[in-house]
């Protein structure tokens, strides 16, 4: 039927001879294009890589900032904050901050004046450093926030400022090192052949991540396992792989929308993160899936409807991680008014995991094909195992409709309109 599965990591998909062999020599031949190419491929093996110096030098830093500082702006859009504040949503409280982090805001992912101004409130009578993270140094929406805390730095802590400002983008060109070379402020490279999207394990993320009290190190591992078991070719053994074929099989039936579908909250930013990276990748030359993006049980109540017995046009993949920090035990009520005593004694995230199954069966008998994702525990490891797996997913999909995922025409067409339009006027 059209369901498919993963747990633990491993995906257990169903499949048949036919399909094995009908996308077996494809698959291989892009997974040899993506390992052998040097076009924006450093992501695939960086995780590899001996980073003991680079974790040193980050994890320094936070301790300082963390020290020294109530509040830690990161100012970026696109790759160079969605990961970042995806991680840091997803493993930080609800309301207020881990122990051995401190409180990160992201500004210059919009044009909101309204947002700008009541960030530069919030920060009075705050200790605070910035990082802004670019890779050009020129896009507006980011250029024009650091612009604003540059000059607010400046007048508030004078020339100790340039110690509490940080670099993160190109190691040898560009607005934002020729800045950092002049200001004397800390600075750390984007990888040359790493895409903003494909960019959360180098220091565009981990920094964010770190100064969030979040350890790094095991966000790495994870994706460092990732990278080791889906280096094989092999699609019978490559779950990664196995995604991308049972997304581009439904995708060539005639499905256009993917819904990305979790159970927790914290995972919103996450969604963003997931809907960017193939949002991006895929859709180039009236091609590519439309990633959208639900939390359950929520949006049950919002467009469940819709999915359930609307128009056939998606299919979900449904997101479900087994272990969640924290949980409630249902009380006893005498009154039971409710007649909801007979969940007395169970728990908050044993009903959820109750209800995605129940999604689940609901919506495969109601046509809609269900792939399920299944980790182990939401943690600092398994995420950075499943952001990579995404990551190697979105590489293979996008090879399988051929286009390019590592480029973003599009996305340039507007900012050439937008500048057009602000020189007119």
């Amino acid at each position: 039927m059209n369901t498919y599965s993963v747990h633990t990591n491993l995906l257990n998909c169903i499949f048949d001879d036919m399909d094995i062999a009908s996308y077996k020599e494809r698959v291989e031949k892009i997974h040899d294009e993506l390992e052998t190419s040097n076009d924006m491929t450093g992501w695939i093996n960086y995780p590899l890589m001996d980073h003991e110096e680079l974790f040193n030098s980050i994890e320094k830093l936070k301790d300082e900032i963390c020290m020294e500082a109530d509040v830690f702006v990161v100012i970026g859009i696109g790759g160079s904050f969605l990961g970042a504040r995806a991680v840091q949503e997803a493993l930080t409280p609800y309301f207020g901050v881990l122990e051995k982090g401190t409180e990160v805001i992201y500004v210059g992912h919009h044009m909101s004046g309204s947002y700008l101004q009541q960030l530069i409130h919030y920060l009075e009578g705050k200790e605070i450093y910035i990082n802004v993270i670019s890779k050009s140094g020129s896009t507006m929406e980011t250029t024009l926030a650091f612009r604003v805390l540059r000059l607010y730095m400046e007048k508030r802590y004078g020339e100790e400022a340039a110690e509490r400002i940080i670099v993160t983008t190109d190691p040898e060109k560009g607005i934002l090192k020729a800045i950092a070379d002049e200001e004397g402020y800390k600075r750390f490279a984007v990888p040359p052949d790493i895409g903003g999207r494909y960019s959360v394990f180098t220091p565009v993320g981990l920094l964010p991540i770190a100064v969030a009290g979040i350890d790094i190190r095991s966000f790495m591992d994870g994706a460092k396992n990732a990278a080791l078991e889906l280096k094989n070719a092999d699609l019978t053994q490559n779950h990664a792989y196995q995604y991308a074929v049972i997304r581009n099989k439904l995708y060539n039936e005639g499905y256009c929308v993917e819904l990305l579908a979790s159970f927790e909250p914290s995972l919103k930013k996450f969604h963003e993160w997931w809907m960017q990276l193939f949002g991006e990748s895929e859709g180039k030359e009236k091609k590519g899936l439309f990633p959208a993006c639900v939390t359950y049980s929520t949006d049950l109540h919002a467009i469940g409807q819709f999915i359930q017995e609307g128009s056939p046009i998606l299919f979900e993949t449904l997101l479900h991680f087994n272990q969640i920090e924290g949980d409630y035990i249902i009380p006893y009520d005498p009154r039971n008014e409710e007649g909801l005593n007979y969940l007395a004694g169970r728990s908050f995230n044993e009903i959820n995991a109750t209800s995605k199954q129940g999604t689940a069966l609901a919506h495969a008998e109601g046509g809609v094909p269900v792939i399920q994702l299944e980790m182990e525990k939401l943690d600092a490891y398994h995420l950075g195992y499943l952001m990579y797996f995404f990551m190697k997913a979105c590489a293979m999909s996008a090879k399988l409709i051929e286009v390019n995922p590592f480029d973003q025409p599009g996305v340039e067409a507007y900012k050439r309109k937008m500048l057009e339009l602000l020189k007119k006027k």
